[in-house]
């Protein structure tokens, strides 16, 4: 591991957790098919055939896509990777039915996944939203996730909104001022306000200006901006959707598995405050990827590869 990372593990960590993390589960073959969920199909695509144990892959939005999870690819030379699209976007069937935008929905949509592809034993991948997704379903369905990696990780919508405010005050007056200005009016569609919003993007979000192509690519297939407003907002700094209360921060406590958390340097998820929820998980671990935003696997692929590939293939040993 890179000497530029920042990693903190319980002094047990190795010695609590020596069980194998081989696959159990055989019968998982590269490839894409559909499970049925409530409201329509889900898409999903295994990647690789290494002998470890699947890891399961939830993008984030709410309503994006696991597009931008490819770049993570590299981890299938290890274990099978097994991604999809949350119904509603990308290549799942699309909907904006709201009385199927709800948490326990979503984790029930996981959970036919697991099912369908007889997952005795899995390891969970989590991005933005979709590490609360993955709190979300450890705490519903613990028998069988052997680890669990949060990647810059959102848990509590008041503690993200907070950072998020520390982060803006960095950035120009002008800035400051035209979205403290046009969200109080909420006036998202402001050529101004969208102009900072991109300035904000830049420096937190994904700050490289291009996205990197792998061989593990498809044609690029839409999420969804209604589930994201519905769920979120009409910004990555307001918070107006049904998510608007969210926070599981307490949960962390109930992790009994080996738990990464790990956020980029300038990252929306403040790496000080995804510290404290390394520290309140019982067995988790913290690393920190240098120079990359929001968009780790984009600004530092190499780097947020490994650091993950190293944490899981450590648990296993």
């Amino acid at each position: 591991m890179s000497a530029r990372h920042y990693l903190l593990a319980l002094s047990f960590f190795l010695s609590t957790f020596t069980y194998s993390l081989l696959a159990q589960n055989p019968t998982l073959r590269e490839g894409e098919g559909y499970v049925d969920v409530e409201g329509g199909r889900m898409w999903y695509r295994i990647v690789g055939s290494g002998n470890q144990t699947p890891l399961l892959m939830m993008h984030g939005g709410p309503g994006g896509t696991s597009y931008g999870l490819f770049s993570l690819g590299a981890i299938s030379e290890d274990r099978p990777l097994i991604f999809f699209d949350q119904l509603g976007g990308g290549r799942s069937d699309m909907h904006q039915d709201t009385s199927l935008l709800t948490v326990d929905h979503f984790v029930e949509q996981v959970r036919a996944l697991v099912v369908h592809l007889a997952l005795d034993s899995v390891c969970l991948f989590g991005h933005s939203w979709g590490t609360a997704l993955a709190l979300e379903y450890y705490l519903v369905y613990p028998k069988g996730v052997q680890a669990i990696v949060f990647n810059s990780p959102f848990f509590n919508t008041k503690e993200w909104i907070a950072d998020a405010d520390t982060l803006i005050m960095a950035l120009h007056d002008t800035i400051q001022e035209a979205i403290a200005y046009y969200s109080e009016l909420e006036d998202y569609d402001n050529g101004r306000f969208r102009a900072a919003e991109r300035v904000y993007l830049q420096h937190y979000g994904r700050r490289s200006s291009e996205r990197m192509r792998t061989e593990w690519d498809m044609p690029y297939k839409p999420g969804s901006n209604f589930i994201y407003t519905y769920m979120w907002g009409q910004t990555e700094f307001t918070a107006t959707g049904k998510l608007k209360h969210y926070n599981r921060s307490e949960s962390l406590k109930k992790i009994d598995v080996p738990a990464l958390f790990v956020t980029g340097e300038y990252d929306e998820a403040r790496p000080s405050t995804v510290l404290q929820q390394a520290v309140a998980a019982p067995k988790g671990a913290f690393a920190v990827i240098p120079n990359a935003g929001h968009a780790t696997m984009v600004d530092n692929n190499a780097e947020n590869v490994s650091i993950i590939r190293s944490f899981l293939n450590d648990v296993g040993r």
